[in-house]
């Protein structure tokens, strides 16, 4: 274990959030910790713009001591910028460690070489995965990385060596390919052979859905952590029904109705308080509302009254209102069956 990377000591097998442009803001992420996530990262902050000193680019920065321990994701292609981008950081808001992004595979961050561009350019990327760790040090350096750029590209056991060689702490390796987008399935033959490879702790994601996946592809992979993404997206208590499976052996279920929708009022007036604006706010929350209902009875009917929101009570209205029906239908449900009588 490298130091400074205290949550992997003691065989301790940590749960991140993974880092979601538009999702992973301050709000959710203390949500997600409030359910038991371990290790918390920042949105991918654009290097350039650190650099820059871009007003805007520091507020993707913000955090609270209560998330700790938590990293800044940090993306680009130049060495030099990267390297001075993350000591500015680091001397803005003293992250836990720095994560360097090498498998974001978006197209207008893949165009300026970054991202998941970096498989396919390893010089690139050790020069600036040691500039990074040079600059930073002794403060821990970890990066994410997908398994290649395309199938026929496959490398992330060779990036992995690579990476381990210039210093990185711990390696997250999402399990397709930058050509997958988030389409087909997560190949974690790949991921644990990078786990079987490399001395640095390795964290496996990509389609873990359940406490049982998880438990599956640690026994199977020997990972040493896992990254959850898009189930947290609808569903953060997640990593509590994952921690309570991984002690016990037993299926913790979903929270009650009544607090899911609790989760779900307080991130919107959250994030409601930190935009300044509650229309603009609520009306940005559309697409996350959408996400939170695929955990919820009727969804269909909630993702269309999602599309409409644009105040606090709107997104109250239609709590109170889903609880009701959900009440009643579960009073109906549980009426006894009474013949007809004459």
């Amino acid at each position: 274990m490298k130091a400074g990377l205290l949550w992997f000591a003691n065989n301790a097998f940590p749960l991140y959030l993974a880092p979601m442009a538009g999702v992973t803001d301050k709000v959710f992420r203390q949500i997600c910790k409030g359910y038991g996530a371990d290790v918390l990262v920042t949105e991918f902050v654009s290097a350039e713009g650190v650099f820059r000193r871009n007003e805007r680019t520091r507020e993707y920065l913000d955090f609270d001591q209560y998330e700790r321990p938590l990293g800044v994701q940090l993306f680009g292609a130049d060495a030099t910028h990267m390297a001075e981008a993350a000591k500015q950081v680091v001397d803005w808001v003293a992250p836990d460690f720095i994560d360097l992004n090498f498998g974001c595979p978006v197209n207008k961050v893949v165009a300026k070489n970054g991202g998941s561009a970096l498989l396919k350019d390893c010089p690139t990327l050790t020069s600036v995965a040691k500039a990074v760790v040079d600059a930073v040090a002794p403060l821990p350096v970890t990066a994410k990385i997908r398994i290649g750029w395309d199938a026929d590209s496959i490398n992330a056991v060779r990036v992995a060596e690579i990476l381990q060689e210039c210093g990185i702490a711990a390696l997250a390796v999402h399990g397709r390919t930058r050509a997958q987008g988030y389409s087909g399935e997560a190949d974690w033959r790949v991921i644990g052979e990078v786990a079987q490879t490399v001395a640095i702790p390795v964290i496996g994601n990509g389609d873990l859905f359940s406490p049982q996946e998880v438990m599956r592809r640690r026994t199977k992979t020997g990972i040493a952590g896992v990254m959850i993404g898009r189930a947290a997206m609808s569903a953060p208590w997640i990593f509590r029904q994952i921690k309570h499976y991984l002690a016990t052996g037993e299926l913790l279920p979903p929270p009650e109705l009544s607090e899911r929708w609790d989760v779900i009022i307080e991130h919107c007036r959250r994030h409601a308080e930190n935009w300044g604006d509650e229309e603009q706010a609520i009306r940005s929350m559309r697409a996350r509302l959408v996400a939170y209902s695929k955990n919820l009875s009727a969804a269909k009917v909630l993702r269309e009254k999602f599309q409409h929101v644009a105040t606090l009570t709107d997104v109250q209205r239609i709590a109170e209102q889903h609880l009701a029906t959900t009440a009643m239908m579960s009073d109906f449900v549980g009426q006894p069956f009474l013949p007809a009588t004459a």
